[in-house]
């Protein structure tokens, strides 16, 4: 290993400063705002934007739609379950009556069977 030199100083802020100029002579030679390329590359991104905002869009559509959709469902079936048990109630109340209604004829023959037998 005789060949290997310790850099100095002076070797690296040479070095430095030749990468600072490298840097800033990489950065000249890009293309300026109005360069033909840059502009299509631009108008480029700003197409792929506008596509995406508006399959965005329409996502957000499609997800409010769905939600409306599940809420009528949700909705038509809180209804359903009411209206069953409505029905079930006036069921319930009919035999009631119906059931009553029997009692009291049964107990209105009883009377009259224990009036004739006086």
């Amino acid at each position: 290993m005789s060949g290997f030199r310790e850099p100095g100083f002076a070797d690296r802020q040479k070095a430095a400063q030749q990468a600072k100029q490298n840097l800033l002579n990489k950065f000249r030679a890009q293309p300026g705002q109005d360069d033909p390329d840059v502009a299509k590359r631009r108008a480029e991104r700003e197409a792929i934007a506008a596509n995406r905002e508006k399959a965005r869009l329409a996502r957000e559509t499609e997800k409010a739609e769905a939600k409306r959709r599940e809420e009528e469902a949700i909705a038509a079936e809180a209804a359903r379950i009411a209206r069953e048990k409505e029905e079930e109630a006036a069921r319930l109340a009919a035999l009631e009556a119906d059931q009553k209604a029997k009692r009291d004829a049964r107990y209105a023959a009883r009377k009259e069977r224990g009036k004739k037998k006086r």
